[in-house]
Formats: structure tokens, C-alpha cells, sequence
């Protein structure tokens, strides 16, 4: 019997989208389930890039949002998000994050953004906030401080947008799923905080389509 296809999934989402935390569990359990089978590649997508004007912390389409949707599903998932009191941009985070994962620390750092946004309110656009995570994650202060000041990272938080615009993509999270090595023609998407089962039933998908 052929060992099964491996796949690639490559994720869009955004530190500010509540609903790409709320997809993180089902990711993970995806991972966890098929652990050696699939490549998940978290990439970069600011839903609101400068000069684009950030969301009213207060305004009443976040408050609808959450009480309509964001509430209900983090309690349905069992996570504790929390309305934040600031609204920031997210490039840096991206950039903070890259360097992390040079490092060997993106999953860790990855999660702290999420939490330290949605679960403590904290203003993931200030780059003392973000080299302040880092340290809490393990990483040298210094040297998270030092890629953020360089922009070392920012073609490649920019080359993730690029990229996700040639596909089409206009909103996140999205999960792009393909075999390992194969082109985009291949990739099936899914869109939005889905239930477990189904991003299960696009992995199996992609995997039978390959197998042939």
C-alpha cells in the first residue's frame, strides 16, 4: 500500500482577525491527527495596510461583530477572546514574527501574538510591545528589536500579500490546501473559521485527487 500524499497547507491570516484565532485550534488539531502527513506555512495578510485607516476600537461594527459572531464561536470552541481596546496595524507583528521563526521559534511566538492581542489587549503594533513578547517566548529582546529596526523582514511580509492577492485571495483566514511540490492549479481553498471537519474533509480531498 502507497504511503499517503503529503500536503501542504498554506495559511493567510492576520493578528488583528479574531476569527484566525478562533481557526487556530482546528489547525492544530489537523496537525496533530496527521502529524508527518501535512506542512502547514503560516503567511502574512494586514487586512488593514498603511495608509488603509485601522477599525474604531470602539465603533459599533467591532461590537456587532463580536456579540453576533466572535462571542459565540470562542465559547463554542472553548477559548477566551476579549474585545481589545486597541486597534493596531500588524506589520510589525509579521516582521516580529518571521524573525522568530528564523530562530526556531514561530509556533511559540505565533500563539503569544494571538493571546497577547485577543486574551490581554496589548498593542501588538508597538515594537516595544513586540520585543516584549518575544522575551516572554524565549527570544533575545535585542535581536527581535534590532529586525524590526532594520526591516529586515519586510519584503517578505509584503511578498506574502503579493501572493495572496495573485490567487484572489481578499479576506482571512484562509487555508489553501495542495499536495506537497504541486502547483496552485491543485490547491483547494477554505474560507473563514470552519469546523474541524472540514478542513479534514479538504485535506482528504486533495489527498484522494493525488493519489489519483
Amino acid at each position: 500500500m502507497n504511503p499517503p500524499v503529503p500536503i501542504r497547507i498554506d495559511v493567510w491570516s492576520d493578528y488583528v482577525c479574531p476569527f484566525c484565532y478562533l481557526e487556530l485550534p482546528p489547525i492544530r488539531r489537523l496537525q496533530e491527527q496527521y502529524a508527518g502527513q501535512v506542512d502547514v506555512v503560516w503567511r502574512a495578510f494586514e487586512l488593514r495596510p498603511a495608509p488603509k485607516p485601522t477599525l474604531d476600537p470602539d465603533g459599533e461594527y467591532l461590537h456587532t461583530t463580536w456579540n453576533r459572531s466572535v462571542y459565540p464561536m470562542a465559547a463554542e470552541r472553548g477559548m477566551r477572546l476579549k474585545l481589545p481596546p486597541v486597534q493596531p496595524r500588524s506589520r510589525l507583528a509579521f516582521e516580529a514574527v518571521a524573525h522568530a521563526r528564523e530562530q526556531g521559534h514561530f509556533d511559540a511566538m505565533h500563539e503569544a501574538l494571538f493571546r497577547a492581542f485577543f486574551e490581554d489587549g496589548r498593542d501588538i503594533g508597538n515594537p516595544g510591545v513586540l520585543a516584549d513578547i518575544a522575551q516572554e517566548t524565549g527570544l533575545d529582546r535585542q535581536g527581535v528589536s534590532e529586525a524590526l529596526e532594520s526591516g529586515r523582514h519586510t519584503a517578505a511580509v509584503h511578498a506574502d500579500q503579493q501572493l495572496a492577492q495573485s490567487l484572489g485571495v481578499a479576506g482571512v483566514p484562509i487555508m489553501v490546501f495542495r499536495p506537497a511540490g504541486a502547483g496552485w492549479e491543485q490547491a483547494v481553498g477554505v474560507r473563514g473559521a470552519v469546523p474541524y471537519e472540514t478542513m479534514e474533509a479538504a485535506l482528504r480531498q486533495v489527498r484522494d485527487e493525488a493519489a489519483g
